[in-house]
């Protein structure tokens, strides 16, 4: 659609539907606009105004309602001229001014890169979205026209919003079902993107197009006769694949030209769900059905609302037919989704505008995604996080499944019972300690299937394990896991650094309950932080060290009469830290030593990982020589109740079942196998490298002399 050069379309468009008074209102929305943008001009020359009447005009194609044609019109007004909201909710209502603010971008805050900025505005777009759904319409409006005209920006630009348009935009036009929106996004992203290949693949089609006509007439024809002997009324259109679906089926199903042109595509169209039914079972008695290409997605609508029967038939000429039946009311839905809802209907009865304001199931589910989307950012550490997470959430090849009570779950494909558990709730998922699936037990990594029936197992004890982000697939699991795991390391780390802090700061004669609210402020400030918590979080994380701090602290209060800081007790300042085995997520154990309780051990800070134990033979720790500040004297509690990991390798002879005898000998001994790693060694033996859970030294012990009495054992040793 070109741009247009007055206002005459839009009004002619916008009287088809809404009344003499809202035209009007459309008119002086036009005037102000154009009073706001006075001098402003496009890179293609053109006067500013006309950029959001074109925009209007999309939305008036769809026959959107007057507030949504306003706000279009006046969308850039606050972003881009010296007018305000509050200026256009005094001429327009608040109602369209809070739309046009969802829609202005945070032109005025400063980013540290362009990314941080997109993700921002992003987020500021989704949380206005969540408010009024008429937000991301504009924009996707807003967003089509400027596909429609890029051809003036520079290639790498034009390359820029055409990777944004294909990653962000049309995936949400196809989330909240607006089809005509998706399709034209699409195919001008990917002329954007690819020009070559575009033109190479518009050439072929133009070619083959003739040759397919005479073939999709004798089909369509044939489909005709049928339903009209069936007394079925029915609409038979063939369909041509837009020119990215093409190419996205070349490309991931690796398939040739020639193969995509063997498939011939139509729509049926009908008045009544029983008719849908009804013309499957009259294809179905014209051309053989494909077995396992059948999909009911009226019965089961996809996670947009969107609703049809689909098939695959033998056709004639050696081709396949793929087929989608549906009703009038399921094809609007197809073509608009969301924006169906807002759709003028003029000649209403007086029943329906009372219905008006009831969501219909597209609405429904548009906001249960809208409302994941908020949980999802409001867990996010940033917003280029929440970006990230929401592309993942945009890109689902669904399944279906089932809760106990029959309720229907939708999860992309990949999705584990721990994305399940996190779909039903956020607290169901924190709690997850198991599953069952069809009634048996199974891995909570396991992946499920549309049809199974998936029933989570709790506990109040339970918290999410980190483990967990290795296999869960939707954005919403990873950001809620992430969200907790952050919260519990901030705490864990506050707690570490003050006793890292309070071993620290014997050195200096001083004490720990001798830091007053006075002082610990004073601290605060020289040190430029938030507060006294963020400062123990630093030292916790490895990110200062807490010998550095003390000096800091000493150095800052020294020669004061701080009497009361000064320490009183006869404590040996050089003695180690405890370590318990409970200190949560910033005291790591070493994967290259794995210590466990009764090893000799030290600490090493790390600004990654906080503190992380050795033993005191690791390997590793000749390398730590050369940074003696970073090193902690620490050793074991008594009586530790905690288990750990350890590895071991065992040498075992070759043969059917050496590592189920294995495996079930540790068992015996009550013994948790954490992972398995198996070679062969040779002919005669393999190598089985085996990380379990301990308590002690002496639990290990233990457990190697069982390990030893084995027949098929030659030779084990800890690694």
């Amino acid at each position: 659609m070109p741009t247009p050069t007055s206002i005459d379309g839009l009004l002619e468009k916008a009287s088809l539907y809404l009344s003499k008074k809202q035209v009007k209102q459309i008119q002086a929305a036009f005037e102000f606009g154009a009073q706001a943008h006075e001098g402003q001009t496009r890179k293609s020359g053109g006067e500013y105004i006309w950029h959001p009447i074109a925009v209007a005009e999309i939305l008036a194609d769809i026959q959107l309602d007057c507030e949504s044609l306003i706000a279009a019109i006046l969308h850039d007004v606050v972003e881009d001229t010296p007018f305000t909201k509050d200026d256009i909710e005094e001429r327009f209502g608040h109602n369209v001014a809070e739309i046009v603010d969802g829609v202005t971008k945070l032109g005025k805050l400063e980013f540290d890169n362009p990314q941080e900025a997109q993700a921002e505005n992003f987020r500021k777009m989704i949380l206005a979205m969540s408010r009024d759904i008429r937000v991301i319409l504009i924009k996707l409006a807003d967003r089509l026209h400027n596909m429609r005209t890029l051809g003036v920006m520079r290639p790498e630009k034009q390359r820029r919003i055409a990777r944004e348009t294909l990653e962000i935009f049309a995936p949400i036009a196809a989330r909240l079902g607006i089809n005509a929106f998706r399709i034209e996004l699409e195919d001008l992203g990917f002329k954007a993107m690819h020009p070559n290949r575009y033109s190479v693949l518009e050439r072929a089609v133009k070619k083959a197009r003739g040759n397919r006509n005479e073939a999709v007439n004798q089909i369509s024809e044939a489909i005709n006769n049928r339903l009209i002997d069936d007394k079925i009324p029915a609409q038979v259109v063939g369909r041509e694949k837009h020119l990215y679906s093409l190419y996205k089926k070349m490309k991931y199903k690796n398939l040739s030209f020639d193969e995509i042109l063997d498939i011939f595509a139509f729509r049926v169209v009908v008045n009544s769900v029983d008719e849908c039914y009804r013309v499957l079972g009259s294809v179905h008695s014209l051309y053989k059905p494909f077995p396992g290409r059948f999909k009911d997605y009226i019965a089961i609508p996809k996670s947009n609302g969107y609703q049809s029967l689909h098939t695959v038939l033998f056709g004639p000429f050696g081709a396949y037919i793929e087929v989608q039946i549906r009703t009038k009311e399921m094809h609007e839905v197809s073509e608009h989704g969301i924006a169906a809802h807002w759709i003028y209907k003029g000649d209403q009865t007086e029943e329906e505008r009372a219905n008006q304001g009831k969501m219909n199931a597209v609405e429904i589910r548009a906001q249960e995604w809208v409302k994941n989307l908020l949980e999802i950012q409001q867990s996010a550490g940033n917003s280029l996080d929440f970006l990230e997470n929401v592309k993942i959430d945009l890109f689902p090849n669904v399944i279906y499944v089932f809760t106990p009570k029959g309720e229907i779950i939708t999860l992309p494909a990949g999705a584990t019972a721990v994305d399940f558990a996190y779909a039903v709730h956020t607290s169901v998922g924190h709690s997850t300690v198991g599953c069952r699936v069809d009634k048996k037990l199974v891995p909570l990594r396991t992946r499920l299937e549309s049809g199974q029936t998936v029933e989570i197992l709790r506990s109040q004890e339970q918290q999410p394990n980190p483990a967990w982000l290795h296999f869960v697939t939707t954005a919403k699991a990873r950001s809620q896991i992430r969200h907790f795991l952050k919260t519990q390391q901030i705490e864990s780390a506050a707690s570490l650094g003050k006793r890292l802090l309070t071993k620290a700061i014997r050195s200096f004669n001083m004490s720990y309950q001798g830091l007053t609210e006075e002082i610990q402020l004073r601290v605060v400030e020289e040190l430029k932080l938030n507060n006294w918590d963020h400062l123990l979080e630093e030292i916790g994380l490895g990110q200062r060290l807490a010998n550095l701090v003390a000096k800091q602290i000493h150095d800052l209060l020294l020669g004061t009469e701080d009497s009361i800081f000064h320490y009183q007790g006869a404590t040996d300042p050089a003695m180690p830290l405890v370590i318990s085995g409970t200190e949560g997520m910033v005291v790591n154990y070493a994967n290259c030593c794995h210590p466990i309780p009764g090893d000799d051990i030290l600490g090493f800070i790390s600004a990654e990982k906080g503190l992380v134990i050795h033993r005191q033979e690791c390997p590793n720790v000749k390398n730590f020589k050369n940074h003696p500040e970073k090193w902690l004297d620490v050793h074991w509690e008594e009586n530790i109740t905690q288990t750990f990991n350890v590895e071991l390798q065992i040498e075992v002879l070759n043969g059917r079942g050496a590592l189920a005898t294995v495996a079930s000998k540790i068992a015996e001994m009550k013994t948790d196998i954490d992972r398995v790693r198996s070679e062969d060694k040779d002919e005669t033996y393999s190598l089985m490298n085996i990380v379990i859970r301990v308590r002690t030294r002496k639990h290990l012990a233990d457990i190697i002399r069982k390990l030893k009495r084995l027949p098929i054992v030659e030779k084990i040793h800890r690694i």
